[in-house]
């Protein structure tokens, strides 16, 4: 205690004789010391706190050290020192005094500190009191304030990770959860092992810490001595609290393990349905033991991640049988085209058996040419797969036929609506001819292609289009426009779904202007360029499904000699015939022969009007390049009749008798030839040689 001298041991004037009433009431003694002379007078409470009879204190403070240990009266000297050094009028401390039986009880002083007129201390007048009570009722409030704070933050590991796996869709996501640096750290552990129950066996799915696997676990049986095959086969967790404990119940792995410092583990079985689908560990190198509340909050924990864990591998299953059931209605294989590089990729939607209807298709032509088709059915389940399939099947027969692009579509519209579905399709179906570079396309309310150049601008080619296929042959309107257009050696035709420019929020044009810029910048090589379209949607997300497919044509090097195109045109079939006269004007554009294209198309138009009229079939056209000591362009028209055309006089009133007159006037030759059970009249022009500087 503080030493102000020792002096008489009178007391002060104005000490009282009998404590303050208040102060006894309170159970709370008082003293008075005086600084200049070292005396410090206590009353009788006083005397009882510190357990001190009234002969055995002498007044002085050093007597006190009887009942106050050192160490303690050392800090109160300290604080007391402080509080007259700097100044303050009053002080508080708490310390301990011990007692005669050798218990340790808290008191309380508080001082208030009187100077004179210069500031010198020279008086504290004070109390004390047994703080004993006060201060357990405080430390009884601290610890329920920790096992309040203890119980929060064990409801929080439940509720956080359980809202941290509601959005794990696939048993990596539920792993990658529990496994997370801040998951872990939610759990309380150093590292985590899971393993799955598959054909009566354990495998291993997340093995704990890098460089923690343990060889021979990857796959255990359910009778071996490990601590998840224990919990599978009884259903019951198994808490682990001691190294001692783990190396006495698991000789087997426990020396594998030793080197992470393991001082305890909580391995629990993941029971979904009644059934263990698997088990999990929780390793802690920090702590021994868990109370009843950690393994109650373990448990509950185990069971929210069984769920979990159930629910991503129903959607796995559910993922792989979707993706399954529509690769398998997508072709295998797309052909290799002779002067054509030609890129297909198809991307899933991210709803498990939610998979929708997109496909696409390569179907190879006679004369050079090639198919394109791109499509969606309407809906994101299993049946849509199915009606894409048979949608697909059909579509390639029809072109396979020999169809014109018009007729194709509006016979798988037909077939579509009979098909006994209430499901539509968009289609987009693009011809071309890799010769010429001649592209016929129609379109089903189906998005635009789009065509690239070398230099890498790129163009929204615009389609008038008709209605989606079902719903064309439901109103009645089978009308699919044809536009013709070219493409150049170099230039890339894109075909797409929806999936690919739509997103939810983004106004359609927007969308059509990203993929534009997409495509300007994406890579030359085709194949890189199709990844890049396809990464892009996977990074967007969303739920549908996005097909593409990317032809581009080759150089004049690397196509055929010559050039040839064929269509059929059905009896009855006026938007054939129409598509017709486009398809032979475009390619003699295209070959060069521009000044030839009237002749051409009026010759070849009347030799497919009277196959029409007077066989019961349809005409098959093919317009070819022969190359030798002319450049000549022949026209070939094919039916099923014998008989050989004539030619006759019309007469001044006659209306008809005047084509094949017609075709020997313009044509350079013509001639009938017979091709099996019918004949082929064709007639050949001479053009001049093709100028690539023109071109």
């Amino acid at each position: 205690m503080v030493d102000r001298g020792a002096s008489a041991l009178s007391l002060p004037d104005d000490w009282p004789a009998h404590p303050d009433p208040i102060l006894a009431l309170n159970r709370m003694g008082g003293f008075d010391w005086d600084l200049d002379s070292g005396v410090m007078q206590m009353d009788a409470l006083a005397h009882e706190i510190f357990d001190l009879r009234p002969d055995e204190y002498d007044g002085r403070p050093e007597t006190l050290s009887v009942r106050v240990p050192p160490t303690e009266a050392r800090r109160l000297d300290v604080h007391v020192s402080q509080a007259i050094k700097d100044g303050s009028e009053n002080y508080g401390a708490y310390f301990r005094v011990r007692r005669r039986d050798g218990t340790l009880r808290w008191t309380h002083t508080q001082g208030y500190i009187r100077r004179d007129r210069t500031g010198r201390p020279r008086r504290i007048i004070g109390i004390v009191r047994d703080a004993t009570q006060e201060l357990s009722e405080a430390e009884g409030r601290r610890e329920q304030a920790a096992l309040d704070e203890a119980r929060r933050r064990q409801t929080n590991v439940v509720q956080i990770t359980t809202a941290a796996l509601a959005h794990a869709r696939t048993v990596q996501d539920v792993i990658d959860v529990l496994k997370d640096t801040h998951g872990l750290t939610h759990l309380g552990a150093t590292s985590l092992v899971m393993g799955l129950v598959e054909a009566g066996r354990i495998r291993l799915v997340a093995e704990g810490p890098e460089g923690s696997f343990v060889p021979g676990t990857e796959v255990t049986r359910m009778d071996e001595q490990y601590p998840m095959s224990e919990v599978v086969r009884t259903l019951a967790p198994r808490f682990i609290e001691s190294p001692e404990e783990f190396a006495r119940s698991y000789p087997l792995l426990w020396p594998h393990i030793t080197g992470l410092d393991i001082t305890s583990a909580a391995y629990l079985p993941l029971i979904a349905q009644a059934r263990p689908i698997g088990a999990m560990g929780l390793l802690y190198n920090d702590r021994r033991g868990f109370s009843a509340e950690d393994r109650n909050v373990l448990v509950a924990l185990g069971s929210s991640i069984a769920q979990s864990l159930q629910r991503a591998m129903f959607y796995e299953q559910e993922k792989d049988l979707a993706q399954g059931l529509q690769q398998a209605m997508l072709p295998r294989s797309i052909p290799s085209v002779p002067g054509a590089d030609i890129v297909v990729r198809y991307r899933s939607g991210s709803l498990g058996r939610d998979i929708g209807g997109d496909w696409y298709d390569v179907i190879p032509l006679p004369g050079g040419r090639v198919g394109a088709v791109i499509g969606d059915v309407q809906g994101h389940d299993t049946h849509a797969a199915a009606v894409m399939g048979q949608l697909r099947i059909v579509l390639r027969a029809y072109a396979a036929e020999g169809h014109t692009p018009a007729t194709v579509m509006a016979r798988a519209s037909v077939f579509l609506h009979e098909l006994d579905t209430e499901r539509f399709a968009t289609c987009l179906y693009a011809e071309v001819d890799l010769s010429t570079g001649v592209v016929q396309a129609v379109r089903a309310g189906h998005m635009d292609p789009l065509v690239r150049d070398p230099n890498g601008s790129c163009r929204r080619v615009r389609l008038e289009g008709g209605l989606p296929l079902g719903l064309s042959a439901l109103f009645g309107r089978l009308e699919y426009p044809v536009v013709t257009f070219e493409l150049d050696p170099g230039q890339t035709l894109l075909l797409y779904t929806d999936g690919l420019v739509e997103q939810p929020g983004i106004d359609l044009d927007d969308g059509m202007e990203t993929l534009r810029a997409l495509m300007s910048t994406g890579p030359a090589d085709v194949r890189d360029l199709a990844d890049r379209l396809i990464d892009v949607a996977e990074e967007r997300g969303g739920e549908d499904d996005v097909a593409l497919l990317l032809l581009r044509r080759l150089g004049l090097d690397a196509q055929r000699p010559g050039g040839r195109l064929q269509q059929l045109v059905g009896p009855g079939d006026p938007e054939a015939l129409t598509s017709c006269r486009h398809m032979i004007r475009a390619a003699v554009d295209a070959w060069g022969a521009r000044e030839r294209a009237d002749e051409v198309e009026l010759v070849a138009d009347e030799l497919v009007t009277n196959a029409l009229m007077h066989t019961e079939g349809s005409a098959i056209v093919t317009l070819r390049v022969l190359t030798g000591s002319a450049r000549r362009l022949r026209v070939e028209v094919e039916d099923a009749s014998s008989a050989l055309p004539r030619r006759r006089e019309a007469g001044e009133a006659g209306v008809s008798g005047r084509g094949l007159l017609l075709v020997d006037r313009l044509a350079d030759v013509w001639g009938v030839e017979a091709r099996g059970g019918g004949k082929c009249v064709w007639c050949e022009f001479t053009v001049p040689e093709r100028d690539p500087e023109r071109d």
